[in-house]
């Protein structure tokens, strides 16, 4: 039987409207593809951080932390270091003078968002508004406008990409991290897997807090610290915030901080 324009009209209908919520899905989560390094050192060599050559930019998510945060302030100004913290804005307004804190130390403050949620289903309404309100949380707190946006878990949705876009962020990943969420993480294995794959012009993920991590894991980041910011030093690295990082250079160096 030849089917008539009407059923095939029909038919053409509802096989568009299976097709569709896979789209959606489709068009959300594709941008999350830049979480995999090799990805996105290839393809988006700026979203992993990529700066001048003999720069390394320093980063912290999950704070602030009263608990660990504080650990890391100290251990920086020792080590005549600053770094950017990425603030979650929950806790911004439940501990506004670490804030104060973190800034006069001269740290950079950036946006991780309001709340350290996975992003599996469309919520762009949400996002725009909860991203809006951490940089006026920060912003109002600190006297300082954040410039960068780093996404929980660094799963970048379409939705999160055009939040910070409308908020006037940045978004940035990383393209080294020592892995010191995990319960096993020690400040030799943080140290270890930072200089294997970090080389100048890089950023570093570590985090200042344990939140959503295994309990007191922040200490490994923090007994890597030294060694991390001497070994650069030694190889000739500044090592400093996301906002002296500056444009990537013309070429990658081969130097990597050395292993102590």
């Amino acid at each position: 039987m030849v089917p008539t324009p009407g059923r095939a009209r029909a038919r053409a209908w509802r096989r568009a409207a299976l097709l569709l919520p896979a789209g959606v899905a489709a068009a959300h989560i594709g941008p999350a593809a830049t979480w995999l390094p090799g990805v996105r050192l290839l393809l988006f060599p700026q979203l992993s951080g990529a700066g001048r050559r003999r720069h390394i930019a320093l980063t912290f998510d999950d704070g602030p932390d009263p608990a660990s945060t504080p650990c890391f302030l100290d251990a920086l100004e020792g080590l005549g270091v600053r770094a950017t913290f990425f603030v979650l804005g929950e806790h911004v307004v439940r501990h506004p003078e670490l804030v104060r804190e973190t800034a006069r130390r001269g740290h950079e403050l950036a946006v991780h968002g309001w709340t350290h949620d996975r992003p599996w289903r469309p919520a762009p309404a949400r996002d725009a508004e909860e991203v809006a309100r951490t940089v006026r949380a920060v912003h109002d707190i600190s006297g300082h406008r954040p410039q960068w946006y780093r996404p929980p878990y660094g799963i970048l949705t379409s939705g999160r990409w055009l939040a910070a876009r409308r908020a006037g962020l940045r978004p940035v990943l990383w393209s080294a991290w020592g892995k010191d969420w995990t319960a096993d993480a020690t400040p030799a294995s943080v140290r270890a897997l930072v200089a294997a794959d970090l080389r100048g012009g890089g950023t570093v993920l570590l985090h200042d807090s344990d939140r959503v991590a295994a309990p007191g894991c922040w200490r490994s980041a923090l007994g890597a610290l030294p060694a991390l910011v001497q070994g650069c030093t030694e190889a000739g690295l500044a090592v400093g915030p996301l906002r002296d990082h500056g444009p990537a250079g013309p070429t990658p160096t081969p130097t990597a901080p050395a292993h102590r």
